[in-house]
C-alpha cells in the first residue's frame, strides 16, 4: 500500500440485530466512527419519522460521537426490473434520500436488480435504465447519491450500464465480498473499473465454493424476487459461498485497500456482517482488522 488508510470506519447498525437505538450505542462501543441504517420499514420508514423525530435522531447519533455514512434504501423484490412497480419504488426511494439528507448523509445504498444485457432483455434493461435515470437526476439535484451495491453482475457490465445515464446521481456502493462470492469477479480490478462511481463501500469477506446463477441469489423478474432472509440463509449455508469474518476469506484486502487509495477514495469503509452467531464479536474484530491498516 502507498500509505496508511485514513478512511473512517462505519458499521451497519442492523448487523447487531438489536434495534436501531441499541445498535447505535453498540456501534459507538465497538469503535466505529459512522453508521449505516436500513430505512425501508418499521421505525426507520421515512413515513414514520416526523421532522422533529429526524432532528432528535440526528442529535442522538451526534451525541454518541457518530455520523451516518449512508442509509440503506434497498426495496428488495425485483429491484427496478418491473416497469409497473417502478413508480411507487422510485417515489419511496426519493423519500429515503430526503430522510438521508435530513440525517446528515448524502448516500443511500440499494440493489437495483441484476442488470441484463440490453440485447438479451431490452424491456427489463430499459425499465431499469428509466428508473435509474429519474433517481439519478433527483439525487444530483439534491447533491446526493443512490449507490448501487456491487455483486449481481460483473463490474465491467455495471459500469457500461451506469455510463448510459446522464448524471452520476446513481453511483456505486462497492462490496468486494459480493463479487468474490457470487460473480467470481476480481474486486481489485473492479475498483479501477468503477473508480468514477464509488461513493461508499461495504467491508466484508467471503469464499466462493462453486458457480451459481446470480438470479438464485438476487432474484429476477419472471424468476423470483430478492429476499434478504433467503440471501442470509444462502450466505450461512456454505453450499455455493459463505460469508466469513474479515481476513478469513478470499477478498485480497492488501490489494483492495491499496486500489481504493490509488483511485483517491476518501469515503467510508462500512462493516457489514449478515450472518454468524456472534455479530458483535465479529464486528469488533473487523474494526481492529481495518485499524491494522492505519
Amino acid at each position: 500500500m502507498t500509505g496508511r488508510l485514513t478512511n473512517k470506519i462505519g458499521v451497519i447498525v442492523d448487523s447487531f440485530g438489536i434495534g436501531v437505538r441499541e445498535g447505535l450505542k453498540k456501534a459507538h462501543e465497538v469503535g466505529a466512527e459512522g453508521v449505516q441504517i436500513y430505512a425501508v420499514s418499521g421505525e426507520m420508514d421515512p413515513a414514520n419519522l416526523s421532522a422533529q423525530d429526524r432532528r432528535e435522531l440526528r442529535s442522538y447519533i451526534a451525541s454518541l460521537g457518530l455520523e451516518i455514512s449512508a442509509l440503506c434504501g434497498d426495496l428488495a423484490g425485483h429491484g427496478f426490473q418491473d416497469a409497473g412497480a417502478n413508480p411507487a419504488k422510485v417515489e419511496k426511494s426519493k423519500r429515503i434520500l430526503d430522510l438521508a439528507l435530513d440525517l446528515g448523509t448524502k448516500v443511500v445504498t440499494t440493489h437495483i436488480g441484476i442488470v441484463p444485457h440490453e440485447e438479451a432483455d431490452p424491456a427489463v434493461y430499459h425499465s431499469m435504465q428509466t428508473a435509474c435515470e429519474e433517481l439519478g437526476q433527483y439525487a444530483t439535484k439534491c447533491g446526493a447519491y443512490f449507490a448501487i451495491e456491487t455483486g449481481p453482475e460483473p463490474a465491467a457490465h455495471l459500469k457500461a450500464f451506469l455510463d448510459t445515464l446522464s448524471t452520476k446521481g446513481v453511483s456505486v456502493n462497492f462490496d468486494p465480498a459480493n463479487m468474490v462470492m457470487v460473480t467470481g469477479d476480481d474486486p481489485v480490478q473492479g475498483v479501477y473499473l468503477l473508480k468514477d462511481y464509488i461513493v461508499h463501500t461495504h467491508v466484508k469477506d467471503g469464499i466462493r465454493y462453486r458457480e451459481i446463477d446470480p438470479r438464485q441469489v438476487y432474484g429476477a423478474l419472471g424468476y423470483e424476487g430478492m429476499d434478504h432472509e433467503k440471501i442470509a440463509e444462502m450466505v450461512a449455508s456454505g453450499e455455493f459461498f459463505r460469508e466469513v469474518p474479515l481476513g478469513e476469506g478470499r477478498v485480497p484486502f492488501d490489494a483492495y485497500f491499496a486500489a481504493l487509495q490509488d483511485i483517491g477514495y476518501e469515503g467510508y469503509l462500512t462493516i457489514e456482517r449478515e450472518v454468524g452467531e456472534r455479530p458483535e464479536a465479529d464486528i469488533r474484530k473487523a474494526v481492529e482488522f481495518i485499524r491494522g491498516y492505519r
